[in-house]
């Protein structure tokens, strides 16, 4: 329990490991996961450490792991994961999973490149199919096509001057097959540079064709371009070729054609199966590495993390001793020293392993134990600063008081019943959940928080009941304690407020409701006056209650730490000014609660009208140090015999702790440290005299006897000046802190106000609309309306306003709770684990 309410201990140890054993022996401590390496090596170059070779060999590995893995997500071949934390392998099998890994990929990579050759030499004979299929339509669309090319030249000199000249032009004429959507630029530059001395007809390719290097589909065109003259030719081919468009052989006679297309058809369909057979070999491998490849990969990072952290150990002067220091804690000593000597035996050494705790003037680093139910509540307080070492942990508290100040702004028993069943929800099945490893950040954050969630929802159940606040209504369960008339049905479903409720008519009954308010308030006039009153002074009380249950934990660190200092020049006098002054505004509260009634009987009357004092009022004068004037108030002005005195003696009381907090610690170190240099002084003076060492005894005996200089090297670092400014700063914060803290706590009064205000907006608005409609279209109309109801009341008043009140919630905990006694200037223990390395790994594979 005590590594609960405060961080457990730590010690700093020297580890001395035979080098055989070494290996062995961390990686049992990374399965514990309780040790945290120092580096020893800070100076050394991470290059020129002892096991970087090895490293880099686990890089190597990491690496072709990670090409297996690309691949078999790209044939979306699922990857068993049993869940199996494999341990470490020994140094010896990493040559076999080396040897495993080269050959896998040595593999996968022959493969592929002859799959990209078989399917580039497909991609050539399909384009070259097409080639032939189109041109042949092109040859027929002329006259007879028994001379094509004939054809063509009359086609292209029909435009050109040359067409008054005689004699038939033999032209010439190439084929390919370029990307479809570079088809327009491709015959503006060939009118261009031919200066339309070419005739180019081009033809779809309806079917996408694979490019074997990127795997994309992609649209191509068929085109065929008749030029006269080598001249010409040479142009084209050279737009062509800037056009990245692929030109195939295309014979000018039919016969050729078709027996060239035969050819190319008995090609294509040998292709297909070779490339078959390629493609089910490959996928072999893969289904075979894809068993195998979760746990290949543990492995390798467990190895890497290993000699990793070898890197931060020392070699003696013999070479064959590692010794490396650790900071471990303490309870946790005996189940180190089992994995130590599990460790040894498994490596075969004879040498067992050597820890020694040293003694060390530097802070340990902070361990706070958790589980999975406390690990969201550490993590609000880790986020605000890491605990100094051994100080008090406010988690444990934070468990009750976090979820209880959220239900306080969040009451409504429909909106935390549905809170709650989704926290309940996520905690049933956070196995496979947790088991999905979902990359969505908002829903990481929920699903982390999932207990936080359930218990703010189930403590807004609660005080919900107290408001009798269910999604803007009520539940008249013990029945009202008023007898209130005219209250109708049209009344209640126009939201009439007309009726004001007065506590001291005849319509009061005289006892109230058995439990939480009274549901006839939902119907009141008056029912804003009522709850304000009530909600403002409950925040108060909460507040100034959550406030010294701060100030009283920092008494319990202090003692701990045995600083008595700051227990008397600062607890006392911040427990002494919160109490007198603003926990006895709290006990005025109480006072006016069980003293005032709205009977007529038990009221004090002042010219014939009902009256109680005002809390605020009484509260202000008290301070301004002022008697509330005659005409003011009632009666008399005391709720109590003898007010008027005990509130000047706690001002006088709440006023004198100011100056003590200022200045009492400050005086008292520099009377400390004034006595500590007048001792020294004596010493050497006695020293010089008794060179014989015949005073050596009495000075040893005054030395004992006088400890006022123990404890004093801390503060004689700091020189006084700032330690005043420092204790300046730290009183002014807490005198004003506190007036301004117990204003902040009226967020409790405000958000809980406005949520209930909204929800019932919301009903009024919306819900009611259907409500209001009579007959069969009422149905319709609530089903649609109820619909439209429950979305915006998940949406604003569950989760934006649930994120508003738990924002609120963060804030009094981080600012009005924790500066009372956290200090919160620790770093956090980080020890060398496995599960957090693979953890860390895992996300960042996924982002």
């Amino acid at each position: 329990m005590g590594s609960l309410f405060r961080s457990a201990e730590m010690t700093l140890c020297q580890l001395f490991l035979q080098s055989e054993a070494a290996y062995a022996c961390v990686s049992e401590l990374g399965e514990l996961g309780l040790v945290q390496f120092r580096d020893l090596n800070p100076d050394v170059n991470v290059f020129q450490r002892k096991f970087v070779n090895e490293v880099r060999r686990c890089d190597e590995m990491e690496r072709k792991l990670r090409y297996l893995e690309k691949e078999i997500k790209k044939d979306e071949i699922p990857m068993l994961d049993t869940g199996e934390n494999p341990e470490a392998p020994q140094p010896r099998e990493m040559i076999d999973l080396e040897a495993t890994f080269e050959k896998l990929e040595n593999e996968l990579r022959e493969v592929n490149q002859n799959a990209e050759a078989l399917k580039r030499n497909f991609l050539e004979l399909t384009e070259l199919k097409q080639i032939l299929r189109k041109t042949q339509v092109f040859f027929d669309e002329h006259e007879g096509g028994t001379n094509p090319t004939e054809s063509m030249t009359r086609a292209l000199i029909s435009e050109d001057s040359i067409a008054r000249q005689t004699g038939p032009v033999q032209l010439g004429f190439v084929a390919g097959v370029i990307l479809r959507e570079r088809i327009p630029a491709f015959e503006r530059m060939l009118w261009r540079a031919c200066r339309g001395n070419v005739f180019l007809r081009q033809a779809e390719i309806e079917t996408p064709l694979e490019d074997p290097s990127t795997g994309d589909q992609v649209y191509k065109s068929v085109f065929i371009i008749f030029f006269q003259g080598d001249q010409l030719k040479t142009r084209v081919k050279k737009i062509c070729e800037g056009f990245r468009a692929t030109l195939y052989p295309c014979p000018e006679a039919p016969a050729d054609r078709r027996e060239m297309a035969m050819g190319v058809m008995t090609r294509i369909e040998d292709l297909n199966t070779v490339l078959g057979q390629t493609q089910d070999h490959r996928h072999r491998v893969l289904v075979a590495a894809a068993k195998n490849i979760k746990n290949w990969f543990v492995k390798v990072r467990k190895i890497k993390a290993i000699y990793h952290t070898l890197n931060l150990f020392n070699l003696d002067v013999t070479q064959k001793c590692l010794i490396a220091e650790c900071w471990v804690p303490v309870l946790d000593l005996e189940n180190i020293q089992l994995a130590l000597r599990r460790g040894t035996e498994r490596s075969g050494s004879s040498v067992p392993p050597i820890l020694n705790r040293m003694d060390t003037p530097e802070d340990p680093p902070t361990y706070n134990h958790t589980n999975k139910f406390t690990t969201a509540f550490q993590a609000l307080y880790d986020s605000y600063g890491i605990a100094s070492y051994r100080e008090m942990n406010p988690t444990p508290y934070t468990i009750i008081t976090f979820p209880f100040l959220f239900a306080i702004m969040f009451g409504d028993f429909g909106h935390g019943t549905l809170m709650a069943l989704f926290g309940v929800w996520m905690v049933m099945n956070e196995k496979p959940l947790a088991a999905k490893k979902s990359d969505n950040e908002i829903w990481n954050i929920f699903f982390g928080g999932r207990y936080i969630i359930m218990l703010m929802g189930f403590f807004s159940m609660y005080t919900g009941l107290i408001y009798n606040d269910v999604f803007a209504k009520s539940l008249n369960i013990f029945g009202s304690s008023w007898k209130v008339t005219n209250v109708t049905k049209d009344y209640v479903l126009n939201m009439q407020t007309e009726h004001m409720l007065d506590p001291a008519s005849t319509d009061y009954v005289g006892y109230p409701y058995p439990f939480g308010l009274d549901p006839v308030w939902q119907l009141s006039k008056n029912k804003i006056i009522f709850l304000n009153s009530f909600k403002m002074k409950l925040s108060i009380i909460i507040g100034i209650t959550h406030m010294l249950f701060g100030v009283a934990i920092s008494y319990f660190k202090n003692m701990h730490f045995n600083n008595r200092l700051n227990i008397i020049c600062e607890f006392i006098p911040q427990v002494i000014f919160l109490s007198f002054l603003f926990f006895y505004m709290v006990i005025l509260m109480f006072i006016k609660w069980f003293k005032y009634f709205a009977s007529n009987d038990r009221t004090y009357i002042h010219l014939g009208t009902r009256c109680a004092p005002s809390i605020l009022i009484t509260f202000i004068n008290m301070v301004l140090n002022k008697e509330t004037p005659f005409e003011d108030i009632c009666i008399t002005s005391d709720m109590y015999p003898g007010q008027m005195v005990i509130q000047k003696i706690l001002l006088f009381c709440a006023f004198v702790c100011i100056p003590w907090m200022l200045l009492a610690k400050p005086l008292m170190i520099q009377r400390a440290r004034k006595a500590a240099s007048l001792h020294l002084v004596n010493h050497n003076q006695l020293h010089s005299a008794t060179e014989n060492g015949d005073a050596e005894q009495s000075i040893h005996n005054n030395t004992s006897q006088t400890p006022v200089a123990q404890g004093q090297d801390e503060m004689d670092e700091e020189p006084m000046s700032e330690i005043y400014i420092h204790q300046g700063i730290h009183t002014i914060e807490y005198v004003l802190g506190s007036i301004s803290h117990t204003a902040s706590y009226l967020r409790l009064w405000a958000l809980s106000l406005a949520h209930a205000q909204l929800s019932e907006v919301l009903w009024g608005m919306v819900l009611n609309k259907g409500l209001t409609v009579e007959g069969w279209a009422g149905g319709v109309a609530l089903y649609i309306i109820f619909a439209v109801w429950g979305a915006l009341t998940i949406s604003i008043l569950v989760l934006m306003e649930g994120l508003s009140a738990f924002l609120h919630t963060l804030r009094l905990h981080w600012v009005e709770f924790c500066s009372k006694f956290y200090s919160g200037a620790g770093y956090a223990f980080q020890p060398f684990s496995f599960e957090v390395i693979l953890d860390a790994a895992g996300q960042i594979k996924e982002e």
